[in-house]
């Protein structure tokens, strides 16, 4: 994809744009969980690469400012999945919308748990060696290859060639870019330009923690009233300040903007949100 065309709705190919959903400045596949993970199952090991992005508010809110990281991302992904349940039910409660929740973290479960086998062969970018280890252990992988890059790895383009040629040396059935956003939607773009990358790349940020018990999910009554973010915050108040207060917060203003336009100009697409 050429630059000029990074950012414009129109590079979604047309066949796609019709089944799906635009809402906050992103084209969203309507899929639940199970639907999503049926279509990832069902791609040939050798397919290929094509890849998974995860769209939370934090991307609804960096899109709304011109972050050409995140827009180039959703429109060259294969699925663009709701990761978040503030951004389902501003969808629901504003706009009459009733778009699934296929979030990340709930995707590499339900895939782990009864889906990906010992002998599906899996590469991971980021993660420790403890990570690595326990999905050993846990789920009795047989062919694991893992990268973990430097700390700012994604300032260096150099950096950035080094996980994407990483996964290409190590083929695999899934792909697991578990190193947050944007940088793990910076690398799957990279590898759509390497016609020898193959398999299924899932943009997942810290769900393989979760996956293998390192960090825990947040309690079950904190998801049902859509506030895991909250308690992140409350477990650990300096890293997830910024992220909730300045990153992701400002989704309920871009929503509010939009439904506070009239009807007949009212528009969820990139180019068309209000300023």
């Amino acid at each position: 994809m050429s630059n000029d065309n990074i950012g414009n709705p129109g590079t979604i190919p047309d066949s796609e744009e019709q089944l799906r959903h635009w809402l906050l400045g992103i084209a969203f596949d309507p899929l639940t969980l199970a639907e999503a993970a049926a279509r990832i199952i069902a791609r040939e090991p050798g397919a290929p690469l094509a890849f998974v992005s995860t769209p939370n508010a934090q991307h609804v809110v960096a899109v709304s400012k011109g972050d050409r990281r995140y827009s180039q991302a959703h429109d060259s992904a294969w699925l663009v999945l709701n990761d978040s349940r503030i951004v389902g039910l501003l969808g629901w409660k504003l706009f009459g919308l009733d778009l699934p929740i296929a979030a990340g973290s709930d995707l590499t479960s339900y895939l782990f748990n009864g889906n990906i086998r010992p002998e599906d062969s899996i590469t991971i970018i980021g993660g420790a060696d403890e990570m690595e280890r326990r999905l050993r252990e846990k789920f009795g992988l047989r062919t694991l290859s893992r990268f973990n890059p430097p700390m700012g790895f994604y300032n260096d383009p150099t950096e950035i060639e080094r996980c994407v040629d990483f996964v290409v040396q190590h083929p695999a059935r899934y792909v697991f870019l578990a190193v947050g956003a944007p940088q793990s939607e910076m690398i799957a773009c990279r590898l759509l330009q390497r016609p020898e990358a193959v398999g299924t790349a899932l943009c997942i940020g810290s769900s393989l923690l979760f996956v293998t018990g390192i960090v825990q999910r947040a309690p079950a009554i904190f998801q049902r009233l859509h506030a895991e973010s909250i308690y992140r915050l409350m477990q650990n108040p300096r890293r997830h300040a910024r992220r909730v207060f300045i990153e992701s917060l400002p989704v309920l203003w871009i929503a509010l903007k939009i439904r506070m336009t009239p009807t007949r100009k009212r528009s969820h697409r990139r180019a068309e949100l209000p300023r």
